[in-house]
């Protein structure tokens, strides 16, 4: 096991941030050399076509970057190639805790044209609605969740966004299932884009460090959420949600609610009303597999109607204003209870302010489960 159990951060019963789908980083991962190679073909190909039209290859998201790597490591035990497994995984082994301690980032990596593409595809925005302190760690609570969760991906995990430039002297650290960090090579491909564990452990290596200027980004609404994940929709799951409330008073890190708008228009999902006897399904598995299986689809390559590449939505990540939080190395359940119900206003208000700029109805609210 890597960390933790989850429990210490989320109620049992609720799966970690980032966990919608057991692909859903797969699914932002896959942007490589097929984009790459897609835009070249596309344009010697067919002319006609515009850059735009290019770049929509660079959001496919197929689900075989952790397969293929765990398939390297059986083919080469199968055949006994121990001259390259043993030492691998001997590394592994001393290496395994990692992705608690703030994991292994490359720039690099976090550079590669293709999240370029990506973050254009959509294309992807990063809002600042109020200045922080770099000398303070905070916590972004980072909502909804989606399918996809193209909006956290894209504005902190590559160098494509304008995260840096917004937000000087801070290093953000977006954390996802400890189950990633178990596939075998896939877990080194995952690190050089920055994350890092959900584990209560990880969150509090990056909260930690003195004297400020890291960010623990925390898709709050998990698996759970990503089942309610329908175009026009905006229910979030937080409610239940109050580990994260804890460990901020804990260490004194400052509470920002973070809206995404636009990411659940990516895809459509098959109807699943509570109670329906899919949604009974999808619920059962995710109790027993620790994450959910939305049935989305959305558009293809070449034509609109039918396929799993996500809409061309613009997304518009809002960061709203922080909370102060006092450190308090024991909390209270009042206060705990507190603390959380201003998140919830705080995270209300920031919606309420900028849902008109951003083609939401007035009548439209959030709606807190």
């Amino acid at each position: 096991m890597c960390g933790l159990n989850l429990e210490t951060i989320f109620p049992a019963g609720q799966s970690a941030p980032l966990s919608g789908s057991p692909l859903s980083f797969s699914r932002v991962c896959h942007c490589s050399c097929l984009c790459m190679s897609a835009v070249t073909r596309e344009r010697s190909a067919l002319p006609s076509l515009s850059t735009s039209s290019v770049r929509e290859q660079s959001a496919r998201a197929e689900p075989t970057e952790a397969q293929v790597c765990i398939g390297i490591i059986v083919i080469l035990i199968i055949h006994n190639y121990w001259f390259l497994y043993v030492p691998y995984m001997t590394w592994l082994y001393f290496d395994w805790r990692t992705p608690e301690q703030g994991g292994r980032r490359s720039n690099w990596v976090r550079s590669w044209t293709v999240w370029r593409y990506f973050k254009d595809y959509f294309p992807i925005h990063l809002i600042k609605t109020w200045d922080l302190d770099p000398s303070h760690n905070y916590i972004f609570g980072f909502h909804p969740h989606g399918v996809l969760v193209a909006g956290a991906f894209g504005n902190f995990c590559t160098n494509y966004s304008d995260f840096e430039q917004l937000f000087p002297g801070f290093t953000a650290y977006l954390h996802v299932l400890p189950f990633w960090f178990r596939c075998p090579l896939f877990r080194e491909y995952l690190m050089s884009s920055g994350p890092v564990s959900v584990s209560k452990k990880s969150v509090s290596h990056v909260l930690s460090k003195e004297g400020g200027g890291n960010i623990s980004v925390i898709v709050l609404g998990g698996a759970e959420e990503s089942l309610d994940a329908h175009p026009g929709k905006f229910t979030l799951f937080i409610r239940q949600r109050k580990g994260f409330v804890k460990i901020a008073l804990t260490h004194g890190a400052s509470l920002v609610p973070v809206f995404s708008f636009g990411e659940n228009e990516l895809f459509k999902q098959v109807n699943n009303p509570e109670g329906s006897w899919l949604r009974t399904v999808q619920e059962r598995l995710q109790k027993i597999m620790g994450f959910a299986l939305p049935l989305f689809h959305a558009r293809g390559i070449f034509q609109y109607n039918f396929g799993l590449m996500p809409y061309r939505k613009p997304i518009h990540t809002v960061v709203g204003r922080p909370i102060p939080v006092h450190q308090t190395l024991h909390p209270t359940t009042e206060q705990i209870e507190e603390l959380h119900h201003t998140y919830m206003e705080e995270l209300k208000k920031l919606f309420e302010a900028h849902k008109r700029k951003y083609g939401i109805p007035e009548h439209e609210t959030l709606i807190f489960k």
